[in-house]
């Protein structure tokens, strides 16, 4: 096992929600919190920038009181993701409060900056940053990352194109800390495989979408549960960075999912489309097909710990 730091260490299952765009609130993250996940979120998606103090001490009171009540099974902690790249002129003022409602986890992504690791630490907070590569994840853990979240292909959002088994052997070769793996993961097996490869933990995203707690239109959350791999699309167009998106949105946004246009790879734009890619068009990773219903987060986290603990069963029976 690698070395984790608190609060890493004491998690009570090897989940991360991974923070969604827009979609991720508290209300999701308090309850996979509760469900024994540990529940994240853009700070972005606090909106006016004023909303993240709310949202923080909203998570940070209502877990406390979680865990006074519940001392033998307390919630996992939870994450504040930041985009660290030149555009997101909110970064400091968001980092400020983080520090200031001492955020356990903050997951960095587009970026790694020494001051940024450095004021999570300041209050004993852990950063786990998201690579796409080994290069990226040497940079990052150099410059003070305590963890990485390796996000291979199939991983919605802006992924990568590495197998998970070359990614995570990859760092495995000289990194030891904390490794969170990301691609395609929605089952209890999946997360188990992640931790057959060398990851501590399974990063999931999509299948959250599909939540009932989550942020997006009945449309989305319909899309996931209908959609699957060969519903995905891999292209750069709306944000500048490669990424995975659901099919039918780049359709009902009326462009051609089989033709569409590349975008400058060194600026986060929406090239030349219209759709912005927040609101028309759905992010999405491959691992969607065994979501068939919009449940509560705490359902579907039940449903995850069944499948691993029958995946363990299979594989180290008694």
């Amino acid at each position: 096992m690698s070395r984790l730091p608190a609060p890493l260490d004491r998690l009570p299952f090897p989940v991360i929600g991974s923070p969604l765009f827009i979609i991720s609130n508290p209300k999701l993250v308090i309850e996979q919190c509760k469900a024994g996940v540990v529940g994240s979120m853009p700070a972005l998606n606090a909106r006016p920038a004023s909303l993240l103090e709310d949202w923080l001490a909203e998570i940070t009171e209502t877990l406390d009181a979680y865990n006074r009540a519940n001392p033998d099974n307390p919630a996992a902690p939870f994450s504040i993701n930041q985009i660290v790249h030149k555009s997101n002129d909110r970064l400091e003022h968001d980092m400020e409060l983080c520090v200031k409602y001492k955020v356990p986890i903050v997951i960095t992504s587009l970026g790694a900056r020494e001051d940024i690791y450095a004021a999570a630490h300041s209050y004993g907070g852990v950063v786990l940053h998201d690579v796409i590569n080994n290069a990226f994840a040497r940079k990052a853990v150099e410059k003070g990352a305590d963890g990485l979240i390796a996000v291979a292909t199939g991983a919605g959002g802006h992924a990568g194109v590495k197998s998970p088994f070359a990614l995570i052997q990859e760092i495995r070769q000289w990194f030891d800390g904390p490794l969170a793996l990301s691609g395609a993961i929605a089952t209890g097996g999946a997360i188990l495989a992640a931790q057959a490869m060398g990851a501590d933990f399974a990063y999931i995203g999509s299948a959250f979408i599909a939540c009932e707690e989550a942020n997006a239109t009945e449309g989305y959350k319909r899309a996931i549960v209908e959609c699957s791999s060969d519903d995905i699309v891999y292209s750069n167009l709306f944000t500048g960075v490669h990424g995975n998106y659901l099919k039918p949105s780049i359709l009902a946004a009326g462009l051609d999912p089989d033709n569409l246009a590349e975008s400058d790879p060194s600026k986060m734009n929406f090239g030349s489309s219209e759709a912005k890619a927040w609101k028309d068009i759905w992010g999405c990773g491959q691992g969607i097909a065994p979501i068939d219903k919009v449940q509560k987060a705490a359902e579907y986290i039940a449903q995850l710990k069944r499948e691993y603990a029958e995946a363990r069963a299979r594989l180290l029976p008694t």
